[in-house]
């Protein structure tokens, strides 16, 4: 039979292995914990910039056609019938991403135009000053052309612009890139502010993709 120490001793070991497993829960559990902690963190900080890109495309500066008196009057209303707002680098410039240019053919007056719909801008080409089927081309989201510009901010920083003959052949020599055609009449180049831009080029019914700024 067993005496009373040893009965004693035995609860004794059986307290301190409950203890003992009691105590590597814990350390599991408070290590899952921590590891969650540090997770949720991780995750709260990688979605900070998305958030803040996202507050920032609403915010993004978007003016109407009639900011634009050189707009031939039948382009202005086109545009504001097909609810087209002109999304703007800074607010305080002069408003851009209107040009006016021989972009289709020599001699010849087209207006590009960076047209945002719902937060997603294309460049529409009308030829001849004529409001009717305008060419559309380089649709891209307003978010993905925003970028930080210092401390906290964050702008919009696509931009169309016109060039000529010594702008792409010179930008072709100097960064290489599909060889342009014979250069008769002006491109737009598309940039992407401070970083790069494209070229587009309008040759035999389609828009080539010519080198720009690196």
């Amino acid at each position: 039979m067993a005496t009373t120490a040893n009965i004693a001793r035995n609860v004794l070991l059986c307290c301190d292995l409950r203890e003992t497993i009691l105590h590597r829960y814990c350390l599991v559990a408070l290590t899952a914990l921590v590891s969650l902690t540090a997770a949720i963190g991780l995750a709260r900080r990688s979605q900070e910039p998305t958030r803040k890109f996202n507050e920032a495309d609403f915010q993004v500066t978007r003016v109407a056609p009639s900011a634009f008196p050189e707009l031939p009057a039948n382009i202005r209303r086109e545009l504001e019938r097909c609810g087209c707002t002109i999304p703007q680098v800074r607010a305080d410039e002069k408003p851009r991403n209107v040009i006016e240019g021989e972009f289709t053919r020599k001699g010849q007056t087209d207006w590009a135009v960076l047209c945002s719909v719902n937060r997603v801008s294309t460049i529409l080409v009308f030829r001849n000053a004529s409001d009717r089927n305008p060419l559309e081309l380089a649709r891209e989201a307003d978010i993905d052309k925003l970028q930080a510009v210092g401390g906290n901010a964050i702008a919009y920083s696509r931009a169309i612009s016109r060039v000529g003959q010594e702008y792409i052949l010179s930008h072709h020599r100097a960064y290489g890139g599909p060889k342009p055609p014979t250069i008769d009449h002006q491109g737009i180049d598309d940039a992407f502010v401070g970083k790069a831009s494209v070229v587009h080029y309008f040759h035999a019914g389609r828009w080539l993709k010519l080198t720009g700024a690196d």
